[in-house]
């Protein structure tokens, strides 16, 4: 992201900031849930995930997602969905949720976080070199969430086509997308967001889902 790139600020309140980042986590799993079904993702949704797992060292907070909300508007759509206490995809939802418990073990987890960090500086100098969505710093996302995260005793178990599961590039873009779901639930964790808080801050939230829409 360069600094010429326009960007929509928000306002500068913990709960708008949780909200959004709660949204990466559910777009992340989302995806998850697209790519084992269709085997096709929204390439806007795709590039944001991708692009924020990658930028380690954002320049403000509203660069980690590329400037607007509605490049998490397919994670914003879940999240106003739970916090309305609204049907939405079962399957999204464990996948997310999960992936907040995943983040709650890997940041107690100080070998396991250096790990992932110092992977995460060779991969971007992979994807200066072949661009941030090339398949092959995909499939080294991929490879890093497969030997740190998958790890831990919490494991996501993925539903879908198992040929597309088993399809060319499919593991690894799919392990990609549960990394930059990490990386958003870790900076929900960073913004002060807490599981009890979905609960007892729900009209928070929602007024803070409201300014973004």
């Amino acid at each position: 992201m360069t600094a010429s790139t326009p960007i929509h600020r928000i306002p500068d309140d913990p709960v708008t900031r949780q909200a959004l980042a709660l949204a990466g986590v559910f777009q992340s799993a989302s995806l998850v849930d697209e790519l084992a079904r269709t085997g096709q993702v929204d390439p806007r949704s795709w590039d944001t995930l991708i692009r924020a797992t990658l930028d380690t060292n954002p320049e403000s907070f509203e660069a980690i997602y590329g400037g607007h909300p509605n490049n998490l508007r397919c994670g914003l759509e879940v999240l106003e969905a739970v916090v309305g206490r609204k049907q939405a995809n079962p399957v999204v939802l464990r996948y997310g949720f999960t992936l907040l418990l995943l983040m709650n073990q890997v940041r107690k987890n100080d070998a396991m976080l250096g790990e992932l960090g110092s992977r995460l500086v060779r991969i971007q100098g992979q994807a200066e070199h072949f661009g941030e969505t090339h398949e092959n710093v995909i499939a080294s996302l991929g490879e890093a969430y497969q030997e740190t995260l998958s790890t831990l005793k919490t494991r996501i178990v993925v539903q879908g086509d198992p040929s597309l599961l088993q399809s060319r590039m499919m593991p690894e873009r799919v392990r990609a997308c549960l990394l930059g779901g990490i990386r958003f639930a870790l900076l929900w964790h960073q913004q002060g967001g807490r599981r009890w808080k979905l609960v007892f801050q729900r009209g928070a939230l929602k007024k803070a889902l409201d300014q973004l829409s």
